[in-house]
């Protein structure tokens, strides 16, 4: 049965899954690996396939991933009032556009979380975690629900 929560995935947190060389890498791997082994409902952008190909070095490879993200994950669209909403806050709060759309696209989504690991991404009302801050959190919540499920 599929989990009903919805994490929408920032860019960095899939580049930081697909590049072995970035920082980040194996802790965006746990998380991977967690949200698809307990069947929440992964979102990303649908601008995000050209990016993600665009700046690739391995084509193919993307290619791939692509395939299976289109498959398995859920790829969301801005529509035209998410971007005039995100191109009014980005000149208001003098914020990134690329944020702004991206947290209003997964707010009108109904995503419950957003992860990213920019430090200082557009505050737009939805939960905001990096990908260690999500994975600490579901743990504490674990065990809050079960104390003993605690691996030693």
């Amino acid at each position: 049965m599929k989990n009903n929560k919805k994490i929408f995935l920032d860019i960095n947190v899939v580049i930081d899954f697909l590049e072995h060389s970035r920082r980040r890498h194996t802790k965006t791997v746990a998380l991977i690996k967690y949200l698809t082994g307990n069947d929440y409902n992964i979102c990303i952008s649908e601008d995000m396939l050209t990016t993600i190909y665009s700046i690739s070095t391995n084509k193919k490879a993307v290619l791939l991933f692509l395939k299976t993200v289109a498959v398995h994950w859920q790829i969301l669209h801005f529509g035209k009032e998410t971007i005039k909403d995100a191109i009014t806050a980005s000149l208001e709060k003098d914020s990134d556009l690329e944020d702004s759309l991206q947290c209003l696209c997964a707010v009108a989504n109904g995503c419950d979380s957003l992860i990213t690991h920019d430090k200082s991404f557009y505050d737009c009302g939805i939960k905001i975690y990096s990908a260690g801050e999500f994975l600490e959190k579901e743990d504490q919540d674990l065990n809050k629900i079960d104390p003993d499920s605690r691996q030693p």
